[in-house]
């Protein structure tokens, strides 16, 4: 399954939903415990994508087994790991010091292919990739210096931290996956994957006694997370990097922030301001510099 979609169309509606997911887990998370959240979105995610990759899935079964250590880094990375991390981390952690942690991915995949693929950087993708890190920190410390120079690293910031790295790691080994494996089983077996720590840690935690409340508020929280960043992201995203690279695909990533701002302004009714406006257009201009310098 190919998407008929423009990568980029594809990776900035990945960035959205990703942007919504962190809403989400910033909104929900004196409500439904972190390892419950990402257990439920992934429980139900696999549940949408089986009817669709079984058949695939049959087909697919001598290449799955014949990859099964790479699957295994991917279900580890990209699905126990990542969200797990971010959720716990939200509860101990700042929403500035995540986003300005969580906006360094794009550098982390670059290092990593420069250090592990000898991927070449040009002097053009190095400023873009500078002037959309700057446009993220100018939206989340809102144009104040003092922001940068008083932010305390604490083990909200450290799970923080471990996810960012999952997700570099991630991204970067995508280029191992099976060129000949369909999208759907991939995923579904990737799914599949992570759900096994998962599983654990979230007998586990009920163990601990931890439980959330079926209302409509985390009912409709769990669905989003489950379609959106979970089934059609990580589909938009495998593809993207596969089609354009890493590199180009990690920088997207710093639309996250320009997107969590927009939706924070209609669902939390919070004001736009000024530098809110000058970040996303450094954002916009640092992709448009490194996209372009791939193009060519």
């Amino acid at each position: 399954m190919q998407i008929k979609a423009h990568p980029y169309l594809l990776l900035t509606l990945t960035a959205l939903f990703w942007a919504g997911n962190f809403v989400i887990g910033r909104a929900m998370k004196s409500s439904i415990p972190p390892i419950s959240l990402v257990f439920w979105r992934w429980t139900l995610a696999l549940g949408i994508l089986l009817p669709f990759a079984i058949p695939h899935l049959r087909a697919d079964w001598p290449v799955l087994k014949q990859n099964w250590r790479w699957l295994t880094i991917f279900g580890v990375l990209g699905i126990s790991c990542f969200n797990t991390f971010v959720y716990i981390g939200l509860h101990s952690t700042t929403a500035t010091n995540a986003l300005i942690i969580n906006s360094v991915i794009p550098i982390l995949i670059v290092l990593l292919s420069r250090l592990l693929a000898a991927t070449p950087v040009s002097a053009r993708q190095v400023l873009g990739i500078a002037l959309s890190l700057s446009g993220v920190l100018t939206i989340i410390c809102r144009a104040n210096l003092d922001v940068i120079l008083t932010l305390k690293i604490n083990s909200g910031d450290a799970w923080i931290l471990l996810a960012v790295l999952s997700w570099a790691f991630y991204t970067f080994f995508l280029r191992h996956r099976p060129a000949e494996l369909h999208p759907l089983s991939f995923l579904a077996s990737i799914v599949f994957i992570g759900l096994i720590p998962l599983t654990i840690l979230y007998v586990w935690e009920l163990g601990q006694g931890e439980r959330f409340a079926l209302n409509p508020a985390n009912i409709t929280s769990i669905l989003y997370v489950a379609l959106f960043p979970s089934v059609l992201a990580f589909i938009f995203w495998n593809q993207s990097v596969r089609n354009v690279g890493a590199n180009r695909a990690g920088l997207f990533l710093y639309l996250m922030p320009v997107f969590g701002t927009i939706l924070s302004i209609i669902f939390l009714d919070e004001t736009f301001h000024l530098f809110q406006l000058a970040g996303i257009g450094l954002i916009f201009f640092g992709i448009w510099l490194t996209t372009a310098a791939s193009a060519r």
